[in-house]
């Protein structure tokens, strides 16, 4: 294998593109080529094979696009060009790519093939005569063996994310397409790594390819800021939260582990009053594609999606990329980001990070070669700063285009009719406004809270049977509410990782409540009791119901003496030593076989 080199980098024009395809790539900006691109345009026009190493978001779909566009013949009505891409999110944004290159070549159609489009659709689109396929690897070989896509007329293939391909078993599928292509045909194939079955795919289907590999180190890092978050006591969620409350982004992919957690964790952000949605592979491919043409327009803000589902979007709007749950490995933390800081784009990556994934941080520095630095949380008065200059945005704005006559004859009715302050009357409308989100700065008195938390962690220490004891427990829970107060139940506890200031800064910023309006907070295991002012309105209290603390909804309740009683027989049923009493009493004979010693003591004493 040879390795192509270049001294310097040329323009767009100088590359030898067809007029149509330039036309397209200058209109829409461009005019200097990434480094994969610059390395592998000329190769590929020439006809000649290409091994490509490169990591995601380098610009791979212009690199083989363009030159094999310029290379088709629109007028045929045959596959003259096939691209495999390992997911279907990737294969449509391949191939969305691929039909704006190619807007100026009139007749030619490109269709992308995957697997969970009605099969009825793609035949009813084959028919057509495309001369551009991209698909799946499974689709395109169910359509191969079905007889209703023939590649006898191919004159070149794309294997784009090959080693993505070989992680989830498609190298099988991948090689049987091979072997259907015609002999003479070209092949370009790129991967982000090189493992050992792609030489051997490389090795065999390539002839004499040009090998061209672009550092590790490329611009999907270097546009990007990154820092992260160690988690400590406070929640990811509640931290998550007041992140979105102060960073200034457009748009924002959320990755977590798993599929339900991206259903959790949309449905979380959704009820905090941002736009999000999930995106994973259990959802059906309508729901997926509405999603990303959802962000694509701006109609969603928020995407919460796993690695695979990802894979392959190029969405503008993306400035934000935030790592809740760390990756598994350096090279998926890589693809992550890669979402954002693209085609020379400024991006940010959140990590959010655990001591004891200490190790992991630490890795991706050195595959990325830069340090990731540590950011505090915003603190109450960041969050009420941003508020007001977003409260003042809006404000300019809505003065600035709106009509307003008809609302200020209102309010100048009202003063006149009230003899009100015009100033009270604007700030009692602010008011109204930002009930929900309010631009007070939320003051957390953590003495007295911090002062009744050790207290009852030391009585823990000291007094082991208080927390198995039903009654001591209820106890000093139902005690007297201090005076204009009332105590209520919230079903967040020790055992769910609160502590007394998630509690507090819950209450206070997504109720409104003021922290000095809240009164002693006892925690218990299973549950807490706090003590609120008297005569909560009906409203404030079933925002509190749905307000999440520590991945759990509040459902607050007020505490009264018939609670207290069925929480108490709750909490003795529950008891370890009540069950193992339970059933049936023990007889006298066994009470004397089992306890002489009592008795004993007990007629001594009499």
């Amino acid at each position: 294998m040879s390795t192509e080199q270049s001294s310097s980098t040329p323009l767009f024009s100088e590359l030898g593109l067809a007029a149509p395809i330039l036309k397209a790539v200058q209109e829409a900006g461009y005019e200097t080529p990434s480094p994969i691109q610059a390395k592998s345009i000329a190769p590929l026009l020439e006809g000649r094979d290409l091994l490509g190493q490169a990591q995601t978001g380098t610009g791979k779909t212009a690199a083989f696009a363009l030159p094999l566009l310029s290379r088709i013949n629109p007028k045929a009505k045959s596959p003259q060009m096939l691209v495999l891409a390992p997911t279907r999110e990737l294969a449509i944004q391949v191939a969305e790519a691929i039909q704006s290159y190619a807007r100026y070549l009139k007749g030619l159609h490109v269709l992308p093939i995957y697997g969970g489009q009605s099969m009825g659709i793609q035949l009813r689109q084959l028919q057509r005569h495309p001369q551009v396929i991209v698909g799946t690897p499974g689709r395109v070989l169910d359509h191969i063996r079905r007889g209703t896509l023939k590649l006898g007329e191919l004159q070149s293939l794309v294997l784009d994310e090959a080693d993505e391909m070989l992680r989830m078993g498609f190298i099988d599928d991948v090689e049987t397409i091979l072997k259907e292509t015609p002999a003479e045909r070209q092949v370009a194939l790129f991967s982000a790594t090189m493992p050992a079955p792609i030489h051997r795919v490389s090795k065999r289907y390539l002839k004499n390819p040009v090998e061209i590999r672009i550092e590790t180190k490329t611009s999907t890092v270097d546009t990007i800021n990154q820092r992260y978050w160690q988690v400590t006591g406070t929640h990811k969620l509640d931290a998550l939260t007041r992140i979105l409350e102060v960073e200034n982004f457009d748009a924002m992919i959320i990755f977590v582990r798993t599929k339900n957690a991206t259903a959790e964790l949309a449905e979380k952000l959704e009820a905090r009053g941002y736009s999000s949605s999930p995106l994973n592979g259990d959802m059906n491919q309508a729901a997926r594609e509405k999603a990303v043409d959802r962000m694509k327009k701006g109609k969603l803000d928020i995407l919460v999606a796993t690695d695979v589902a990802a894979r392959g979007l190029d969405i503008e709007r993306i400035s934000h990329v935030v790592n809740y749950d760390v990756p598994y490995d350096t090279e998926s933390y890589v693809h992550r980001i890669g979402r954002t800081g693209r085609a020379g784009r400024k991006g940010e990556a959140i990590l959010f990070i655990s001591p004891r994934e200490k190790r992991m941080l630490f890795a991706i520095e050195k595959a990325t070669r830069q340090t990731i630095t540590k950011m505090q949380l915003p603190s109450s008065e960041d969050i009420a700063d941003r508020r007001v200059m977003q409260f003042n945005q809006q404000l300019s704005e809505t003065i600035e285009s709106q009509d307003l006559a008809f609302f200020q004859t209102v309010i100048n009715d009202y003063q006149q009719e009230h003899e009100a302050d015009p100033l009270e009357v604007a700030a009692a409308l602010v008011y109204l406004v930002q009930k929900s989100r309010p631009l007070k700065p939320v003051k957390h008195v953590e003495s007295r809270p911090a002062r009744a938390d050790r207290e009852d962690r030391s009585r823990d220490r000291n007094n082991k049977s208080e927390r198995s004891s039903p009654r001591r427990t209820i106890g000093s829970a139902i005690r007297e509410s201090e005076a204009g107060m009332q105590t209520y139940r919230v079903e967040v506890g020790r055992d769910h990782g609160a502590e007394v200031k998630n509690l507090v800064g819950a209450i206070a910023n997504e109720a409104g409540i003021n922290s000095k309006d809240i009164g002693r907070i006892s925690l218990q295991d299973a549950y807490s009791t706090i003590d609120l002012p008297e005569g909560m309105p009906k409203d404030l209290f079933q925002q509190l119901r749905k307000v999440w603390v520590c991945n759990k909804q509040l459902q607050i309740s007020l505490m009264n003496a018939s609670s207290a009683e069925s929480f108490e027989k709750t909490e003795s049923s529950d008891s370890p030593r009540k069950s193992r009493r339970s059933g049936k009493p023990r007889t006298r004979a066994r009470d004397k076989a089992r306890r002489p010693s009592q008795r004993r003591q007990a007629q001594k004493e009499d």
